[in-house]
């Protein structure tokens, strides 16, 4: 009787931990939709601020485009410089693959060259600011083992944890996602045991059905600089051309598509 019991205890605790992780995988798995497939395609400008921990400021212009290739599967970005003179025409075309690495090129005009990304600096910072080429585009979901650690009536707070911890220079992750438009509010890093980088979505607005991010910031809590970044004139579903998102564009983005 004893081990009728036993195993069936055993039992409804492997139900219950399947469970369990089932449901914190679909959590993830539409926070992740949420945050970088809304539309087939999508088109907005971004204007950056980087600010030191001694107050100095660097601004930044760019627009953004975006094109799935399969829901929730690979897709592709194009980042294309304006502002100021000396990163203007600096473009980063990403072309992201969910079951592998990225490729990701950068093309810097004032030395006319175009460089490869090597998958280790996906986590250095992009262009002079407090995000990581890998912020850009999204870190893969099968990197990382998935926890739910919190809950209330608005959010769902989920702890992540590298598999690979020798690729990546933090211990965990926790997310704070809001029930509501499913988007990602907070992040938040760690590392040797303390909390040293914060990922925040300050402005969320609704356009064309989709819950979009109007303003985010990234903040390094070891030197007090952070990057703010502020969103406008979002569009999607606009039918960008494949071709776009390919090495031709490094060196001649199509000016006509920066509205």
């Amino acid at each position: 009787m004893k081990k009728i019991i036993f195993t069936l205890l055993i039992f409804l605790v492997s139900t219950v931990i399947a469970e369990d992780k089932k449901e914190v995988a679909s959590i993830v798995k539409e926070a992740y939709q949420a945050c970088y497939y809304p539309g087939d395609d999508a088109q907005r400008k971004a204007r950056m601020v980087i600010v030191d921990g001694q107050g100095n400021k660097q601004l930044r212009q760019f627009n953004i485009f975006k094109k799935d290739k399969e829901d929730g599967g690979d897709q592709d970005f194009l980042v294309v410089f304006e502002k100021p003179s000396d990163v203007k025409n600096t473009v980063l075309l990403v072309n992201k693959h969910v079951a592998s690495d990225d490729d990701r090129w950068l093309y810097l005009p004032g030395l006319d060259l175009d460089k490869r990304i090597a998958a280790s600096d996906k986590r250095t910072s992009f262009v002079g600011s407090n995000y990581f080429y890998e912020d850009i585009s999204g870190r893969s979901l099968q990197l990382d083992n998935f926890v739910l650690i919190g809950e209330n009536d608005n959010s769902y707070k989920v702890k992540a944890t590298p598999k690979d911890p020798t690729l990546v220079e933090f211990e965990f992750y926790e997310m704070l996602i809001n029930k509501n438009t499913m988007l990602p509010m907070r992040m938040e890093y760690y590392a040797d045991g303390s909390l040293y980088r914060k990922a925040e979505i300050l402005e969320v607005k609704t356009v064309e059905g989709y819950p979009t991010v109007f303003k985010s910031k990234i903040t390094d809590l070891r030197t007090n600089g952070y990057t703010l970044v502020q969103f406008r004139k979002p569009n999607y579903n606009i039918g960008l051309d494949e071709k776009l998102f390919t090495e031709r564009s490094l060196r001649n983005p199509p000016k006509n598509l920066f509205k």
